[in-house]
């Protein structure tokens, strides 16, 4: 028994290090799971809400092209609806559409007859 307690007394700051060491390497392994994890999950969140955005800025321009004139709240309404698609990474047809829905009249044209 003396001979144990010598051994503890001489070897405890190693086995204390390979403790720490043992939890060190759990606690990381554990972290770098859930960061990976979440990475995941981000990336979904990203292109859900990319698509739809690019969805919503195709809906409003077939909505106001069949009425031929796009009103200044919708206009703005795109614009921010764009610039939040364009910063999450979209840049192809929404770029023309919105382009086109803010070239449009703002009130409808008048007819004769």
């Amino acid at each position: 028994m003396l001979e144990i307690i010598k051994y503890i007394d001489r070897q405890w700051v190693e086995w204390l290090f390979l403790i720490i060491s043992a939890l060190l390497g759990w606690g990381y392994r554990r972290l770098a799971k859930r960061q990976a994890e979440e990475s995941v999950k981000n990336k979904a969140l990203h292109d859900g809400i990319q698509a739809l955005l690019r969805d919503r800025i195709i809906g409003v321009y077939n909505h106001y092209q069949d009425k031929r004139f796009c009103p200044i709240y919708a206009k703005e309404n795109v614009k921010r609806m764009y610039d939040a698609y364009h910063d999450l990474g979209g840049n192809d047809v929404a770029t023309r559409l919105k382009d086109n829905l803010l070239s449009m009249p703002e009130e409808p044209e008048e007819r004769e007859g």
